[in-house]
């Protein structure tokens, strides 16, 4: 029997941080789902009744902590300034997600997960590389299904303040109309429009094991507008004038009634008789 698209259950991995706090908004007031879990360190301030929070640390995470659902999204990240080494740095960015990917393999049948657009592990910058193992390993788990985006510089209000990514949005907020073409990817996003673009991945995404997804892309999903039909007029509704020309012809009794016909059979039973 074929799912309706309102039945869908969501866990959101991370759902303080920016894009994760958007995103648990966008699904929760989504008639798409109707269960959104939050696994997350910390309380939210966000309430609905379709949210249930449980309060986790990813270092003692237990399979019975990820249930099914038809997706998990994964939120993550840190910044190594803010983890205080390269060690915890890994662990928030790498090892907490591969740990509930590979919790999730046999209970969730999408798994969509925040990278970086820059994700390459032969890169020279670090915060990059270190992306891009995560996207390797991730591969190499063999999901059911696998989408990676990749942002270019997040846009939105953080609860804490970030002094080189507020100058960069500073900067980019002026340069954005000129990257075209190719360049688009590198515009900034906004942080509620990536959180609705991995909602359209969610359920209007390809369908391949694996999925990558660059900035412009991103910045380009919406919901599709559902198309309604007009409604029917009370003119067209009774139209009688119509009615009567699909009238069919008036029955001719002896079409019906063919008494020739009749006649014959019965002087034929009754010669044989």
């Amino acid at each position: 029997m074929k799912e309706k698209m309102g039945m869908r259950s969501a866990i959101v991995v991370g759902g303080t941080g920016l894009v994760g706090s958007n995103l648990v908004n966008v699904l929760c007031n989504s008639e798409e789902y109707v269960s959104v879990t939050v696994i997350a360190r910390r309380k939210l301030e966000f309430d609905h009744p379709k949210l249930t929070v449980k309060i986790r640390s990813f270092n003692e995470l237990e399979e019975k902590d990820i249930e099914f659902a038809h997706e998990i999204f994964c939120c993550l990240g840190t910044t190594r300034k803010k983890a205080g080494s390269k060690a915890e740095f890994e662990k928030v960015d790498v090892e907490y997600p591969l740990q509930i990917a590979s919790l999730a393999k046999k209970c969730a049948m999408h798994f969509i997960i925040i990278s970086a657009m820059g994700a390459n592990e032969k890169s020279k910058v670090y915060y990059n590389q270190v992306k891009g193992k995560l996207e390797k390993e991730l591969m190499a788990l063999e999901l059911p299904q696998l989408s990676i985006v990749r942002p270019s510089l997040l846009v939105g209000e953080r609860k804490e303040f970030r002094f080189g990514e507020k100058m960069g949005e500073l900067v980019l907020k002026g340069v954005n109309p000129l990257l075209i073409g190719p360049m688009k990817k590198y515009r900034s996003i906004e942080a509620v429009q990536l959180a609705m673009a991995m909602k359209v991945i969610a359920l209007f995404g390809k369908k391949a094991p694996v999925t990558i997804y660059d900035s412009a892309q991103l910045a380009g999903l919406k919901m599709p507008v559902k198309k309604e039909e007009p409604p029917v007029s009370r003119e067209e509704l009774f139209n009688w004038d119509k009615f009567k020309e699909e009238e069919l012809d008036p029955i001719d009794d002896e079409v019906v009634f063919n008494r020739n016909k009749l006649q014959a059979m019965q002087v034929k039973n009754e010669s044989q008789q």
